[in-house]
């Protein structure tokens, strides 16, 4: 296979990795993907079946992710990156991307990722942090 890409958003906290948690946490309530009554952090950390699953084949939304790493330690194999400052300019001139600009830079975003590799950025509406974007490739 040669792995799928996905976009999904998040609900917006300061603490990024919070936020990132409370995403996986609202996608596991959603669906638990066979995996009932465990947390993300336990699936991760102890069930090879769950780390097998999402090796091939994958959920196609933040689940797919280990943890948030710092946007400056570049991109890793089943971490979820905020990115650079430099990496949001380069399509929000701004620094402040918008929903909008998001969808609009969601192919040219996905296609420069690699398999089982995740993005993040803030979306903005007037002038104020609203939500998470997440976007990503299965590993599969």
């Amino acid at each position: 296979m040669g792995g799928k890409g996905w976009t999904e958003t998040g609900p917006y906290q300061e603490d990024l990795a919070a936020a990132f948690r409370q995403a996986q946490g609202q996608e596991l309530t959603k669906d638990d993907h066979g995996f009932p009554g465990r947390g993300i952090v336990e699936l991760w950390e102890e069930d090879e079946r769950w780390r097998e699953y999402i090796l091939t084949g994958g959920t196609c939304t933040v689940l797919d992710f280990y943890e948030l790493i710092d946007a400056d330690e570049g991109d890793q194999y089943a971490m979820m990156r905020p990115l650079t400052e430099d990496e949001i300019r380069s399509w929000a001139p701004d620094g402040r991307p918008t929903r909008d600009q998001w969808d609009a830079a969601t192919d040219r975003l996905l296609t420069s990722i690699g398999r089982g590799i995740g993005q993040c950025t803030v979306l903005y509406r007037d002038g104020e942090p609203a939500e998470i974007a997440y976007w990503g490739c299965t590993a599969d």
